[in-house]
């Protein structure tokens, strides 16, 4: 055993999570370093899948949504997620999609700074959220202008002619992490709002929305919180906007009272405004059974794990391959729990990871993505695919036709 072998096992003697790794599925022979976009299947999820179908929906149809809560769904998959941000009981509510949601937060936070028409936002942001704000304008027609900025030069662009700054508080490309707490100081004393998409925040690293007095927020539930595909969302809203906000999709989920069948629409109180539709019992059971695996997490101590594995794979990559340029912001603190690489022809390098069982994605024009999970990865692991990667960049094995031909999803 080599130095650097030896030492990764001494790193893992100490994993406080690596009894939670058998609580995942992880098929043999897969290092799997794509958590950042599709979590693991978390062992308890098929049985909890089971029972609501079979039992729940099978055996009480409609009476289940009072035998067994399913109205409420909603408010407790968002206090658990909420618990997991910094936000308080009754301040998130789970369902529809990160995208809608962005809809729901940005024309509810416009709606209290009429007088500006600035969204201020960075080119890192993921591009669904600025392709909403993109249709928010122009469906409002009222003036407002998206502004995009480097991120580095959002502070610098906040002035009194913000409504809203919008950011993603971990760059889904590099994986360059926001200070929400500074921003957020900064955005408010100049009397915008702020809004934060926590897609590749929630579940990754320490995140505390009420510390940072964050107004609004929005995530998804099936990257790092392991939801399964297209798992339900989440969205924020501080205490005090509860009472003022007005609900731009007025659905009958949204009404002080469902069940009354009134013709005309009445706000429910506080966080619950802002559902819509019926809630997708099946998807939110398959997220809330994920998140009995962050039971007795700690945030921090997540956080230091991550830390160790991408700094060991920053140095290993570094070391072993030639023609691999790190993106990603170098001080840990500025980055969240991914690291991007940029490499001339990195989706047919990512291929051939994916060929030897090292499961990353790619994003382009150029960049190899790979995350960090705690929960079900070791140093060992992040080692072995630093040797894999070092034998395909080495022999370029990557340069095949197979790896080169590109699929719908990358």
């Amino acid at each position: 055993m080599d130095a650097v072998s030896a030492h990764a096992r001494t790193l893992d003697e100490g994993n406080p999570f690596a009894a939670r790794r058998g609580r995942f599925r992880l098929p043999d022979g897969v290092i799997y370093l794509d958590g950042n976009s599709l979590g693991v299947l978390p062992a308890a999820v098929p049985e909890r899948m089971r029972q609501v179908v079979e039992t729940q929906w099978g055996e009480s149809l409609i009476r289940a949504w009072n035998e067994h809560d399913w109205i409420d769904l909603p408010q407790r998959v968002g206090d658990r997620i909420g618990a997991l941000i910094g936000a308080a009981p009754g301040t998130v509510t789970a369902g529809d999609s990160t995208s809608i949601n962005v809809f729901k937060m940005l024309a509810a936070a416009l709606s209290l700074r009429p007088e500006r028409k600035v969204i201020l936002s960075d080119n890192g942001n993921f591009p669904t959220d600025l392709y909403v704000a993109q249709g928010l304008r122009d469906l409002l027609d009222k003036g407002h202008e998206l502004k995009v900025v480097a991120p580095q030069e959002v502070e610098a662009a906040l002035d009194d002619t913000v409504a809203v700054m919008m950011l993603t508080e971990v760059d889904y490309r590099t994986g360059r992490l926001h200070d929400m707490a500074g921003l957020t100081r900064k955005a408010h004393a100049v009397g915008a709002l702020t809004l934060w998409d926590l897609a590749h925040s929630a579940g990754a690293l320490p995140v505390d929305l009420g510390g940072a007095g964050a107004d609004f927020a929005v995530g998804c539930g099936y990257k790092y919180l392991n939801g399964g595909p297209g798992a339900p969302a989440f969205l924020y809203v501080a205490p005090e906007h509860q009472p003022r906000i007005a609900a731009p999709l007025t659905g009958w989920m949204g009404h002080e009272a469902p069940f009354a069948f009134d013709l005309d629409y009445r706000p429910a109180p506080g966080v619950d405004k802002m559902r819509v539709g019926t809630p997708p019992i099946l998807s939110l059971s398959a997220l809330d059974a994920a998140l009995d695996e962050f039971d007795g997490v700690d945030m921090a101590a997540l956080r230091a794990q991550s830390v160790s594995l991408s700094e060991l794979f920053i140095a290993e990559v570094e070391r072993r391959c030639d023609g691999l340029e790190l993106v990603s912001p170098r001080d840990h603190a500025r980055r969240g729990s991914q690291v991007s690489f940029r490499f001339e022809h990195g989706y047919a390098l990512m291929q051939a990871l994916i060929d030897r069982g090292v499961i990353g994605d790619f994003r382009a024009p150029d960049v190899v993505r790979f995350g960090f999970t705690p929960l079900y990865l070791s140093h060992e692991d992040v080692l072995r695919a630093c040797e894999i990667l070092e034998d395909i960049v080495a022999t370029r094995s990557w340069d095949q036709p197979r790896f080169h031909k590109r699929a719908k999803v990358t």
